[in-house]
């Protein structure tokens, strides 16, 4: 087991800079948040990423199903994305989540599918 990566504690965040983290973007953390709370399966990601369509192929060719969310491309959403980031504590996309776990980008979605791990999370 690693040691987490240190974050700033949150009583050294001043009463406007914690408001002004919580109000980023909420309307997409709220999004994201529910699916991951919901549906088995979600990737999280952004078009012309080709990580993101990797683990999209991945995924169905396995038979899987999964709720997708896109946010922007390399050259829009990137404020919508890094809340996003900021949220979850992972640094790229996709982002997938396995019954409200991040699981983690593609390598760790095909390293999964490859050692059967990804399907016992499901139960299947």
């Amino acid at each position: 087991m690693t040691t987490p990566r240190p974050t700033l504690s949150p009583d050294k965040r001043s009463p406007a800079a914690a408001e002004a983290m919580d109000k980023f973007h909420r309307d997409v953390v709220d999004q994201v948040r529910t699916a991951v709370e919901k549906d088995p399966v979600v990737v999280v990601g952004m078009a012309q990423n080709p990580y993101v369509r990797r683990v999209r192929k991945a995924l169905t060719e396995a038979g899987i199903q999964f709720t997708y969310l896109e946010y922007g491309n390399y050259l829009g959403m990137w404020k919508q994305r890094l809340a996003i980031k900021m949220w979850s504590g992972w640094p790229t996309f996709p982002q997938v989540y396995v019954r409200g776990t991040l699981l983690g980008g593609f390598n760790d979605t095909r390293k999964a599918l490859d050692d059967g791990s990804l399907r016992k999370l499901l139960g299947s």
